[in-house]
């Protein structure tokens, strides 16, 4: 990776506060944007970094910011709205942080007096509903999503909010990833952790059915299909993403715990926030596990590798026997979200790269893992595929040992956020990533990654900013890269205009178009292209 500097600091126009707008504004194309192209890039992050004078203290507690690219016969349009969630409009009303988020604690109202502060400590914690990780399909409907139990169902042309949505009245878990997959016929599924048999603790998949004829909301039909076993019945594992094939279902179980003693224990007592309630598990490594998709039922096999933190799967697919889990991992225990506190993020050019020395390292990584077993092969590598160095060694105990094959790895450069041809290549076999390039924890290239001969394609300006790069395949499409990636990125000092989306040849990653806006865009996590 080519070793760009910072040193003027614009990355830090990514955390600032900025006014949604009252209705769309027209955006100033160069270039030509694909006739073909017709549709919304819909994405979600945070807008809003501080109420009146109490600031909002780690990246993801920012109130939720819903961004919409619009294309249309070659122009562009750009509209954002905050989305109306009960912790925005309370914080709006009552002038204050009201509702703790993921690293900033809400204090009590000072208007209520000892006795009625003292009563509210019962009522537990009311957990945030900030939806500012993304944005994904059920039915016909839009949801804007954090990784608690609240959804919140989003208009995707108007950007409004229509209401709230409690996943616990439908199915029981107590919160589910921002990353659900969505199969092509609208099939949803989800994991989220939960309380399992006798009190122990439990990661559930849900699944949420398309929509039916009779068009009844598919939530109702929402079920859960499978149960996977906690590593440690009181501590549930950080759960933010999931694999998925046509025949299988692939859990990841990392060292990043969740303590939930910490998190039920009433936290107005102790002034504790989301982040207090992590710790790492130094010595359990990673497990992996493996469930059949339609029967639901687990595999009796006990995957076990080296301590990683990991937020998103790539793509899972399965070859001969074997699973092919492609992952971004961070190497190492230590939870990756302690170096995501905005005076991290903000600092100078040379702290920034200070902290990030000291972080977990990232790295792109295949997994093979075996779906049969023979004792017989105790002590050997059961990986018998040609084109892969990954190992699986089978151990006495009838544990799996996982060593990787790299598909990236760059010190202090992370391939991240990554991207595929999904309607087409989800869950089978695949060719090519996109993903965002971070440059100690500052996102300033955009990649494209063969991860069967590790071939890697780069955009990248200087003081330019991009987000999470979305694959938009060609109606006619013959080829896995037939198509444009679509990436939001600030420019903060380079000229008049300070964010533009940008539009890149999936093929060689050369620029297609821009289409530049007069408003700066904070950063952005998650989105969708919603096709016209």
């Amino acid at each position: 990776p080519s070793r760009v500097e910072h040193p003027a600091g614009g990355y830090k126009k990514l955390f600032e506060t900025v006014e949604e707008l009252s209705s769309p504004v027209t955006a100033h194309v160069t270039g030509r944007i694909p006739t073909w192209l017709r549709g919304s890039l819909l994405r979600c992050g945070p807008g809003l970094f501080e109420v009146g004078t109490e600031p909002f203290y780690h990246l993801f507690d920012g109130q939720a910011l819903l961004h919409k690219f619009d294309f249309k016969e070659g122009h562009v349009t750009y509209h954002r709205r905050f989305v109306r969630t009960d912790a925005y409009v309370r914080a709006m009303t009552e002038k204050r942080i009201v509702i703790t988020e993921f690293g900033t604690y809400a204090y009590p109202d000072p208007c209520k007096n000892i006795f009625s502060r003292f009563f509210s400590y019962f009522k537990g914690v009311e957990v945030t509903d900030n939806a500012l990780v993304n944005v994904y399909p059920v039915g016909e409907d839009y949801y804007a999503c954090t990784e608690t139990n609240f959804i919140t169902r989003i208009n995707p042309d108007t950007l409004e909010t229509i209401k709230q949505v409690d996943l616990c009245k439908y199915v029981s878990v107590n919160g589910a990833t921002a990353h659900p997959h969505v199969e092509n016929d609208g099939t949803v599924y989800n994991i989220g952790n939960c309380f399992g048999k006798n009190f122990a603790l439990a990661y559930n998949i849900i699944r949420i059915p398309p929509l039916q004829a009779d068009k009844e909301d598919p939530m109702n039909k929402s079920e859960v299909v499978v149960q996977f076993p906690c590593s440690d019945r009181f501590k549930p594992s950080y759960v933010h993403s999931f694999g998925l094939t046509p025949n299988y279902i692939v859990f990841v179980e990392t060292p990043v715990k969740i303590n939930l003693l910490k998190f039920l224990s009433s936290w107005s007592l102790w002034g504790a926030n989301y982040m207090d309630c992590f710790e790492s598990n130094e010595t359990m490594g990673v497990w992996l596990h493996v469930a059949e998709k339609k029967k639901g039922r687990l595999l009796n096999l006990k995957y076990r590798t080296s301590a990683f933190n990991l937020f998103h799967h790539i793509n899972t697919y399965e070859d001969n026997g074997f699973l092919i889990v492609d992952l971004c991992t961070w190497k190492g225990f230590e939870f990756v979200y302690n170096y995501l506190y905005l005076a991290n993020l903000r600092a100078n050019w040379d702290e920034v790269k200070r902290q990030a020395e000291k972080a977990p390292q990232p790295e792109a990584r295949r997994y093979v893992l075996p779906l049969s077993i023979d004792k017989a092969d105790t002590g050997k590598n059961l990986v018998t595929l040609p084109y892969t160095t990954a190992t699986a060694t089978l151990h006495s105990d009838e544990t799996i040992w996982l060593e990787p094959e790299v598909i990236f790895s760059g010190p202090r450069h992370a391939f991240e956020f990554p991207q595929i041809n999904y309607r087409k290549y989800g869950g089978k076999p695949y060719t090519y990533t996109y993903g965002l390039g971070l440059n100690h924890f500052v996102p300033d290239r955009l990649c494209k990654l063969n991860v069967k001969t590790k071939e890697t394609w780069v955009w990248q300006e200087p003081d330019s900013y991009p987000s999470e790069p979305i694959f938009v395949s060609h109606p006619d499409a013959l080829e896995e890269d037939d198509g444009v990636v679509l990436s939001i990125v600030i420019s903060p000092g380079t000229g008049p205009k300070p964010a533009y989306l940008l539009i890149l040849s999936a093929k060689d990653m050369s620029e297609v178009a821009r289409a530049e806006v007069e408003v700066n865009i904070p950063v952005t996590f998650h989105g969708l292209f919603k096709r016209a």
